[in-house]
């Protein structure tokens, strides 16, 4: 079973990782609250776009490929870690 490819992501958590680094600074220079709550809330909503891609890869890639396998062990237990994944979308 080939692995997900993850590489779409990395430009993003790049954008991500620069945008903390703004939040550092805009902290160090006691920016104002809200322009700070504003700038984490978009942080918030770039890695939840991640968050949602990654799992969709899974599905696609990792869990229907062990679905679609000969293994019939190895396709339950993608099922079962999906259903957990899923679990912490509620929490």
């Amino acid at each position: 079973m080939k692995h997900a490819s993850h590489r779409r992501q990395v430009t993003r958590l790049k954008r991500i990782q620069g945008q903390v680094g703004g939040l550092v600074r805009m902290v160090e220079d006691e920016r104002y609250c809200v322009d700070i709550l504003t700038q984490i809330r978009a942080v918030r909503a770039a890695l939840k776009k991640v968050e949602d891609q990654v799992l969709q890869e899974h599905v696609r890639h990792c869990v229907a490929g062990a679905v679609a396998s000969d293994l019939a062990n190895e396709g339950q237990e993608k099922l079962e870690e999906l259903f957990q994944v899923l679990a912490r979308y509620t929490d």
